[in-house]
């Protein structure tokens, strides 16, 4: 009796501390929402468009043809499958990750009861735009960042949600954008358009100017001769590289006083008006690879600027800095002048305007027709740390051989799909 009264003692203290367990733990902590390292990085979650999603205690429905990680159970992961069709969504997912596969269409079925879904990866596929059941994105009321890079769309995907905030359109085969396709996307952020076929037909309806929170938009690689007209006034990133625009409006950018970066490598253009890029956010510059024959005014913020591959015989400072002010500086930190026709280095002048250069990039230099040249420093840098003076003396070779290629880096200040 003795010992079977102290088992019952045992076993009744065993069921007081596991009731006690499960009185104390609330499943709400462990499953409060999305743990901070699951949430993509580019999501404002201050927006109002947050959906209530429900907490689960439990393993979560996935579909059998993807892959639903027990500590992400928002996610559902179907990439790198060769699948040609789009599996049946669980209605909780949030992310929807599809990309690389073999899918031609999107349609309607897979998303019927769908409710909280706030990003879908639909990039490298094969879908046509005839292929997307209409309305089948425009229900998706809490969709926020939509990817279909990389498909094989000849139009606009329209119509589309509201809520939604960035968009990525790159490489496909869209040539027109109807009147009505950017309509009724007030939170748009970020616009992809590059490498497809739109050229200045496509944008005479203005159809950007009605974006007021539109912040960064790419219509590099595309077939455009004129500047884009009527940007919003919210705009801060603009990449136009790879067109054919051969001049910029004076006073173009007077309605884009947000703007921090703008791409325009590898254009026509040939004369810059004199206080084109009076812009006091601007902080990166890349008119490289253009016909440009001297430099202009550069404004004080400016920290990176770019205009290698032109036809520049001098660097006028003069231009660049017609003033200075002790109180308020100038910021540039970097410059890239290889592929022009310099000849000699830039005026030791530049160093009392531009107090903050660090590093000014000759490389070779196209002063003969088939020959080209390097000027006897191919790479001027300074205020070096020890350890960075070390190292570059370690290097010193290497910067002697520098090409194009090895400032593939610096060229990718920002980068389109940042």
């Amino acid at each position: 009796m003795g010992i079977l009264s102290q088992l019952s003692i045992i076993h009744l203290l065993w069921t007081a501390m596991v009731f006690c367990q499960y009185e104390d733990y609330d499943f709400e902590d462990e499953y409060d929402g999305e743990p901070d390292h699951q949430r993509p990085y580019y999501f404002n979650f201050n927006s109002n468009t947050q959906a209530e999603v429900p907490r689960f205690p439990f393993p979560v429905e996935c579909a059998r043809e993807c892959f639903c990680p027990p500590a992400f159970p928002l996610s559902m992961y179907c990439d790198h499958r060769k699948l040609k069709t789009i599996p049946n969504i669980p209605s909780h997912v949030q992310q929807l990750y599809l990309q690389n596969n073999d899918i031609e269409a999107v349609p309607a079925g897979p998303f019927t009861n769908v409710t909280f879904l706030r990003e879908i990866n639909l990039s490298h596929n094969k879908i046509k735009f005839h292929m997307i059941d209409r309305g089948v994105f425009a229900k998706l009321s809490n969709l926020v960042q939509l990817h279909l890079q990389h498909n094989e769309l000849e139009e606009f995907p329209f119509p589309l949600p509201s809520s939604l905030e960035r968009l990525l359109l790159g490489f496909n085969k869209i040539s027109r954008l109807p009147g009505n396709a950017l309509e009724g996307l007030p939170n748009i952020t970020m616009l992809d358009l590059c490498n497809n076929f739109l050229d200045d037909s496509v944008l005479k309806g203005k159809p950007f100017s009605n974006m007021k929170n539109l912040m960064q938009l790419n219509l590099c690689n595309n077939k455009l001769q004129t500047m884009p007209p009527d940007l919003p006034s919210s705009l801060m990133y603009l990449s136009l590289e790879n067109n054919s625009i051969s001049y910029i409006p004076e006073n173009y950018f007077n309605r884009l006083p947000k703007i921090i970066a703008l791409r325009m490598s590898h254009n026509n253009l040939q004369n810059i008006p004199r206080n084109t890029f009076n812009l006091p956010n601007l902080l990166e510059l890349n008119l490289g690879h253009n016909k440009l024959k001297q430099v202009f005014y550069i404004p004080r913020s400016l920290q990176h600027l770019y205009i290698e591959g032109n036809d520049i015989e001098i660097i006028n400072v003069t231009l660049m800095c017609p003033s200075i002010d002790p109180m308020n500086t100038n910021q540039l930190t970097y410059i890239r002048v290889d592929q022009n026709k310099l000849t000699i280095p830039i005026s030791t002048y530049a160093f009392f305007c531009f107090p903050h250069i660090r590093t000014i990039y000759y490389g070779e230099q196209n002063v003969n027709v088939n020959k080209s040249t390097r000027l006897r420093t191919p790479v001027f840098r300074r205020f070096l740390t020890p350890e960075e003076y070390n190292e570059a003396e370690d290097d010193h070779e290497t910067h002697d051989h520098e090409t194009e290629e090895d400032h593939e880096a610096e060229d990718n200040y920002f980068h389109p799909y940042f």
